[in-house]
Parts: C-alpha cells; sequence; structure tokens
C-alpha cells in the first residue's frame, strides 16, 4: 500500500467545486489513480497528472450550485460570452496585440524575477536542523579600531567555551576560510601522483560543525570523518577526480607538495548544492590545529566564523544576552590587558546576536567582511518590486485600452441592455474578455520568461532553470491569468456595464469617451515609474564607470599574477630573478597581499600604537609581508621617506606606512616614528593611500614590511604590448623550475573587474527591466495615440479643409502627450533621487548626484514618446480629409 498522498491544493480545490453528490465517489477514484501513478511513476510525477485530472474536471455539470442553478448550468451563455470576446479580439487586431503583448511582457518579468527570488531564498535549507543552527555574531561599539562594527568571526577557544558553559548549545563549531591560514585555493595530489591540480574551495572544519550541517555521506562515518589531526573530506566530485574507481577513505593527499605533512581521508560527503554559503569541496580538520604556538588559549585573535546548533525550545534572545558573559569572563579582559581599552568599555560595547543559517546569504550586506556586492535581501526587494511595476504598468495598458475604445462598444452595450441584458451580465462579459487576453498574455509571458531566463541567468551568475515540470506551475498560472484577468478588467467592465441606453443611443457616451483625465492619470503613472527606473540605471552605470576609472593609488594594468608559486619552496627567489631577466619585463615582486581580491589573495587586522604614546587605544590596520619590489611593480608612490629598494639589506623591522595610518595615528612628522603591533618598526616612508577593498569601504590604514614566507604570486610587470610572446617567455622559464605544474596565471586588472563583478551585473539586469518598463509603456502610449488619432480623424479631416497645416495638426495630436511626460519626470525626479541617494550611500568612494542623469532619463523617455505618438499623428495629419468625411 503506498503511503503517498495527493497533493493538497488540488484535492482542496476540488473539494471545493465538486457538487457534493459526485464528490465522494470522484475523489476516490482519482486518489486511487494516483496512488497506482505514484507507484508506478513516482510521488512528483503522481502530482502532476493528478491536478491535471481535477483540472478536466472543473466544468459546469459537476459544480456546486453558487449563484442559482439556472445560471449555472447555462453553459451556452458562457459560451456565447467566449464567442463574442474572441471575436472582438480578431476584429481589433492591434489593440489585441497591444494588450496581449503589453501583459505577457510583464509576466514574463513577473516569472523570471519570481524563479531568481526563488533561487535566492533557497539557499541553505538543505540542512535537516536548520531552524536550530545560528552563525554567531558579535557587534562592537567601541571606541578602539573602527568604532560600530559588527563581526562574524571569534577565537580560538570561543566554539568550545559556549559549547561548555551554555546547555541550551547542543553543538558549536568553527570554520576557517582564510587563505592566510591555507584555506581558499591549493595545489593537490594523491600520494605517488606526479601532477598537482590546483583547488580553490579548501576551508578548515570542526568535527563539530560537520556534525551541525550534517552532509549526506557517502563513504565514512558523520561522526568521526573529521575527528583526526590531518583528516580531511572530499566532496563526491573530488573523490572521483582524486581516485577514480575506487574508495577514497584512508588514501593519501599532498598539498602544495608539502611530503612531510600528508593528509588522510576521513570521509566523502555529497556535493554542497549550489545555493548554499558553504562553497567547499575540501574540509581539513580543526582537530589539535593551532597555527601558532599559544593560538589555542588567546582570546585576542580572531579568525573563525562560529556556528551552533540550539537544543530544541531553546531561548535564542536569552541566549544571546547570556552569550555576554563570555565578554566579561575572558574576552574583555584580554583586550584590556592588550590596552585597546578599558575592561568597562568592553563590556558594555560588545554584544551577541544569532543569525539563522538560512539568512545568511540574503544578509551579508550587514557585516562588512562578508561583502557589499553578494546577493542581499534588499537586492530581491528590489527586483521584486521592480516586476511588480512592471505588470502594473501592463495592467494599465489594458485599463487605458479598454476605457478608451469605450465608444466603439457603447452601441452594441445600449442595444443589449436595452434587449434585457443586466448589468451582472454585461460585467461578466466584459471580465470573460479580460480573462481570454490574460490567458493567452500567460502563454506569450510563459514561453518568454522560458527564453529568456538562461540570459538572466548568464547575467547574474546563477544556474536558473524554469519549473517546467513542477506540478504546482500549470494550476498556479491558471489561476494568476484568472487573477490578473479579474484584476485588469474589473474597472473596465464596471465602467461599461454603466452606460445608459437612451444616452448611449444619443451617443453621448461618444463625447464621454473623450473625458481622459483617467487615462492621463494611468500615463503619469507609466511614464512616472519608467523614468525613475531609467534614472536609476544611469546612477548605477555612472557609479560603475567611477568604480573602474578613478585613480586606485596603484597601476593594476600589464601585471601578471603568477599563481602556485608557494610549491617552489626555496627556488622561488631564484624563478623571480630569471623573470627579471627578460626584457619584456619591467619588475617583479613576491607575495600574497595584493590591492585586489582573488583566492591567493591575504587579508589580515591588527591593531598598531605609536611608541610612546600610552594612552592611545591603537588603529585598526592591515599588516602586509611584502618584498623590497612590491611598490615599483604595483605603480605605488612614496610620498615621503624611502623605498625598500633604496636599501636593500637594510630594513629589517623598517616599514612602509600609508597616509590614512599617518592621519589616524596623528604623525605630523612620520619618518623615524616607532609604532607596536606586537612587533616594533620604525617608519621610513609613506605611500599614497591605494583601494585594496571594494569601494564600499573605507581605506584602512596599512603597514608594508619585509618578510620571508613561502608565498602563492608572484607578480610581473610588464613593458610590452606583446602579451602573449611575454606569457610563452614567462611559461618556458616556469617550466625549468616547475616541469610537473602547469603554469597558471591571472591579470590583475581582470581581477578587479571581478572584483565588481556584482555590481556590473546588477546593472546590466537593472539596464534590462528599465528597457522593458520603457516598451511596456510606450506599447500603451501607441494605443492610445492610435486610437485618439482614430477618433479625431474627422476633425483633423475638417482642419485641414479649412486650411490647417501639417505641423498644426502634428502638434495639437502629441502635445498632450508631451504635457504628460513632463508631468512625469517631475514626480519621478524626487523618487528616483531619494532610493538612488540612499543606494550610493552604501559606498564610501561614490559619485554625486547630478541634474544631468535625471535630464537625461528624461530626455531619453521624452525622445521615445515622441516617436511613438508621431508614428500615428503624421499618418493622420497626412491623410486624405475625402477618406474621412465621405459618408458625412
Amino acid at each position: 500500500m503506498s503511503n503517498h498522498h495527493p497533493p493538497k491544493l488540488p484535492l482542496r480545490f476540488f473539494r471545493w467545486f465538486c457538487h457534493p453528490d459526485y464528490r465522494e465517489d470522484i475523489e476516490g477514484d482519482l486518489v486511487e489513480r494516483f496512488k497506482g501513478k505514484a507507484k508506478e511513476r513516482g510521488a512528483k510525477r503522481a502530482s502532476w497528472f493528478f491536478a491535471v485530472e481535477v483540472l478536466k474536471l472543473f466544468r459546469p455539470s459537476l459544480m456546486k450550485n453558487f449563484i442559482g442553478q439556472t445560471q449555472l448550468n447555462n453553459y451556452g451563455m458562457f459560451r456565447n460570452y467566449f464567442k463574442i470576446a474572441w471575436r472582438n479580439m480578431i476584429r481589433q487586431k492591434m489593440y489585441s496585440a497591444i494588450k496581449v503583448g503589453g501583459l505577457s511582457i510583464g509576466i514574463a518579468a513577473c516569472l523570471v524575477i519570481a524563479v531568481f527570488i526563488q533561487y535566492e531564498l533557497s539557499y541553505d535549507q538543505q540542512y535537516p536542523d536548520k531552524d536550530r543552527i545560528y552563525r554567531v555574531i558579535a557587534e562592537y561599539n567601541v571606541s578602539f579600531g573602527s568604532g560600530h562594527f559588527f563581526s562574524s568571526y571569534f577565537q580560538h577557544p570561543f566554539a568550545r567555551t559556549i559549547q561548555e558553559e551554555f546547555p541550551e548549545i547542543e553543538k558549536a563549531g568553527r570554520v576557517n576560510q582564510s587563505s592566510l591560514f591555507g584555506a581558499g585555493g591549493n595545489q593537490i595530489r594523491p600520494a605517488g601522483a606526479e601532477q598537482s591540480t590546483y583547488e580553490e574551495h579548501v576551508a578548515y572544519f570542526d568535527q563539530e560543525l560537520l556534525q551541525i550541517l550534517q552532509p549526506e555521506m557517502v563513504e565514512g562515518s558523520l561522526k568521526s570523518a573529521l575527528a583526526e589531526p590531518n583528516s580531511i573530506v572530499l566532496s563526491r566530485t573530488k573523490a572521483k577526480q582524486f581516485f577514480p574507481g575506487g574508495s577514497a577513505v584512508g588514501q593519501t593527499l599532498i598539498f602544495n607538495e608539502q611530503t612531510d605533512n600528508p593528509y588522510i581521508v576521513g570521509g566523502v560527503m555529497e556535493d554542497f548544492p549550489e545555493n548554499n554559503s558553504m562553497e567547499f569541496d575540501i574540509l581539513i580538520s580543526l582537530t589539535d590545529k593551532e597555527f601558532w604556538k599559544g593560538e589555542r588559549t588567546s582570546w585576542l585573535n580572531t579568525n573563525y566564523p562560529t556556528y551552533i546548533k540550539v537544543k530544541p525550545g531553546a531561548d535564542i534572545k536569552a541566549l544571546e544576552s547570556k552569550l555576554s558573559l563570555i565578554t566579561e569572563k575572558f574576552h574583555a579582559q584580554a583586550l584590556a590587558d592588550g590596552g585597546y581599552a578599558t575592561k568597562e568599555e568592553i563590556i558594555n560595547g560588545l554584544t551577541y546576536h544569532l543569525q539563522p543559517i538560512t539568512d545568511i546569504h540574503l544578509n551579508k550586506g550587514q557585516l562588512g567582511e562578508d561583502g557589499f556586492f553578494e546577493s542581499g535581501i534588499g537586492q530581491v526587494r528590489l527586483f521584486g518590486l521592480i516586476a511588480i511595476f512592471i505588470l502594473l504598468l501592463a495592467c494599465v495598458n489594458f485599463v487605458n485600452l479598454s476605457t478608451a475604445k469605450s465608444a466603439t462598444r457603447a452601441k452594441e452595450i445600449g442595444l443589449r441592455k436595452t434587449l434585457g441584458s443586466s448589468k451582472a451580465h454585461l460585467v461578466q462579459q466584459f471580465l470573460i474578455e479580460s480573462t481570454l487576453f490574460s490567458l493567452l498574455a500567460f502563454v506569450v509571458g510563459m514561453l518568454l520568461a522560458w527564453l529568456s531566463l538562461p540570459y538572466l541567468g548568464e547575467l547574474s551568475g546563477k544556474n536558473l532553470t524554469f519549473p517546467a515540470t513542477a506540478w504546482w506551475l500549470f494550476p498556479a498560472l491558471l489561476l494568476s491569468a484568472g487573477f490578473i484577468g479579474v484584476l485588469a478588467g474589473i474597472y473596465p467592465s464596471l465602467y461599461l456595464s454603466r452606460f445608459r441606453p437612451v444616452a448611449v443611443l444619443k451617443g453621448g457616451v461618444s463625447k464621454g469617451a473623450k473625458n481622459a483625465l483617467l487615462r492621463n492619470v494611468l500615463v503619469v503613472f507609466q511614464f512616472t515609474t519608467a523614468i525613475a527606473i531609467i534614472t536609476g540605471t544611469v546612477v548605477i552605470n555612472s557609479q560603475m564607470d567611477y568604480i573602474l576609472t578613478k585613480p586606485l593609488g596603484f597601476d593594476k594594468e600589464q601585471v601578471i599574477l603568477l599563481r602556485g608559486t608557494n610549491t617552489l619552496g626555496d627556488k622561488t627567489q631564484a624563478l623571480k630573478n630569471e623573470l627579471l631577466a627578460l626584457s619584456a619585463v619591467e619588475n617583479v615582486s613576491v607575495s600574497d597581499y595584493l590591492p585586489v581580491y582573488g583566492p591567493d589573495s591575504k587579508r589580515n587586522g591588527d591593531m598598531v600604537k605609536v611608541v610612546g604614546r600610552g594612552d592611545d587605544q591603537g588603529v585598526s590596520i592591515q599588516d602586509w609581508q611584502v618584498d623590497e619590489d612590491y611598490l615599483g611593480t604595483m605603480g605605488m608612490k612614496l610620498t615621503r621617506g624611502r623605498d625598500f629598494a633604496e636599501q636593500k639589506g637594510n630594513n629589517q623591522n623598517k616599514v612602509i606606512v600609508n597616509e590614512t595610518l599617518v592621519r589616524k595615528l596623528g604623525l605630523d612628522d612620520p619618518i623615524g616614528q616607532k609604532i607596536n603591533n606586537g612587533n616594533e618598526y620604525e617608519i621610513i616612508g609613506v605611500v599614497e593611500d591605494f583601494h585594496f577593498d571594494t569601494f564600499a569601504e573605507e581605506i584602512q590604514g596599512v603597514i608594508l614590511h619585509q618578510g620571508q614566507d613561502n608565498y602563492s604570486v608572484i607578480s610581473v610587470k610588464a613593458n610590452t604590448d606583446d602579451v602573449a610572446t611575454l606569457l610563452a617567455s614567462i611559461e618556458t622559464v616556469w617550466n625549468k623550475f616547475a616541469p610537473g605544474q602547469p603554469m597558471r596565471y591571472d591579470f590583475m586588472d581582470a581581477r578587479f573587474d571581478r572584483m565588481y563583478e556584482g555590481v556590473a551585473q546588477y546593472g546590466d539586469i537593472l539596464n534590462c527591466f528599465s528597457v522593458l518598463a520603457l516598451v511596456v509603456a510606450c506599447l500603451g502610449l501607441f494605443g492610445l495615440s492610435a486610437f485618439m488619432a482614430e477618433q479625431r480623424s474627422k476633425e483633423i479631416s475638417i482642419r485641414k479643409v479649412l486650411g490647417a497645416s501639417v505641423s498644426r495638426i502634428f502638434k495639437m495630436l502629441t502635445g498632450n502627450f508631451l504635457k504628460l511626460v513632463l508631468i512625469s519626470f517631475v514626480l519621478a525626479v524626487p523618487i528616483a533621487w531619494y532610493f538612488m541617494q540612499s543606494w550610493l550611500d552604501s559606498f564610501s568612494y561614490r559619485i554625486d548626484m547630478s541634474w544631468w542623469y535625471f535630464g537625461l532619463a528624461g530626455v531619453a523617455v521624452t525622445v521615445v514618446a515622441l516617436i511613438t505618438v508621431s508614428s500615428q499623428a503624421l499618418k493622420v495629419a497626412h491623410s486624405n480629409p475625402v477618406d474621412s468625411l465621405r459618408n458625412e
């Protein structure tokens, strides 16, 4: 016996419409057939067939007597309504095409955006206990560092301590995905293989976090896969890649040619889905892992995003408050001992929040380190709002054209009322016509959505698929088509059904049809929306242009980044020297600290104080290790002091700082001053500020000092336009030092562009929607102008006979529409200004709002509207008066 049950929505719909006399027998047959299908073809397909069968039964002969048996069974009347609706649609081809076309564009936009929003909302939904999993967030409101800020990073002992201190917490686990500690990109090969492959999605993971998330295990045990030091868990895809055709558990992998530190596979898990915040393929155990001596007990260094799983029924608000006890017992004293602030200031200024794991993806923007350009709830809301407005524009077109064409239906309505038709019958007639238009528009809209969804997926970087096989799609679209049809047709149907037969047959309605107050209001709404969206698009594109062309403080052009050099060991310096010998190479630097993001670009955080000023609370900084050729390779400019390259071998405990740090430390003459961040340094130079974060973030203080490390990136500054030849020369040199490892490279300017790929995609999508909004608005304007020209054709013919010029007639026909566009512009400017000013406030470095952004949008809409109206105005103005007056 199958345990599958029919889908609830279709079953409820059937029980609602089916007559009680037939319901029990028919429902039994439906359920029996569903279970048979479920057994043969699966529950998903059976649900789809069940929904289709229910829709087939939706006919008058089985319906309840909702509005009187006589009316319900009058099938011929409804069939007649459909015939009339179809004939009117065929007879008025242009208006029908505009109505269906506008609605279908609006529906397609809604469907496409709905798929996008559904995809965004589906993130992190696959975890079995997702309702009990939270990420811990710290909110700092203290005077040291950056003042008020949020952070999801915690100390090594934080997870263990909160699990021990608070019984509400079932488990707590950490992740470390920083390339600073060896996560991110790594060269990996199975033991015994010669060829390494580069893998980017590597992270350190606690065994406890693995048990919190509970990924499905293909091999190994969820309870012990990461329990041992140096154990790793692979995704199914990576396990097949490294160990095809055999078991991966127990096998050995070598990272970055460190043969003395092998990793043992403890388990294989199913791949994390694409719509998941944990984008990792390889998990390295954090068991007994200590990145430096003393880290396990330190309450100063924050390197670990921490997740918890609470026990069922836990009071989350109460737990958030109780977490402050950790600050009082451990964290505050450590910071106070470091001289950053008093213990009381830290206790009062540090609070904790628990963020549901399902909220992380859409709320990344609230945490500075998570990146401004990730998908966010604001973006989802904006796209949803745009979809609704485009659909409203399409409905406005429908209402406008329906009321405008009322004069052509006036005599029909008058005669039908004279012959006994009631107002209810007429409302039904016009609502059926509206619903027929809506159904056709939904069919066309679905086709447009299906065709355009891959394009939106490419623009947004998401794998968006149309849910064509979902059982709920057809019923949902049918109900939506009916709802939109009623919504768009309710006003025209009530308006037309109110006509009085006497007034109609005397011609009074024909004059009334020219009273265009409602139509003008709706046109203004359309163009206000279009101008606001286009203005927003212009502002976003201008901000992007500003980002891509603003001086950055470094030269990103013609810098080649050789990746994976950390596997070369002590041969790195020899490789650098041979690269410098190439005639097309201007400079070479070895360092992972780059002013652009990437999988192997390191970032860190630290605090620095001026030596001898005991009252200072410190300034937050980036502490970068570089070599003596770093500034020359990156094209950075010294404003004071000297470069490392000027006195090679004389740079121990010497640093170069940026202008922001000089300003924040309050140093009038920084050269020779000493600063301390745990190590004492002397300032020998000041470099001009350079952007190393997105433009959403203010430039932080930076110190650059020489240091030895096994870096994974060599930056090569080229001085030739023949980059292809240079790359071939570099590859020849590379093969001398790493013959078993393919050369991997990137360009710094390309990596910079990828930093802003999210905003570029955001702008491209808005460009598409702004064009759609303008097209829908102009479709309605074209229909209205054609109708008004048709209505006034006899008037215009008489004016021409009396001597009116073509230009005067053209001005008469277009003047009113241009006034409406001007009114729309006046209304759109403050709306667009408010929203775009709020968006620009998210950037620390941004353009200023200028009048020409609004002017450009206004002129563009005016020109398009004028072209739209002109086609009909010129046609009528050049027509022969005889054609209109011959029947008078």
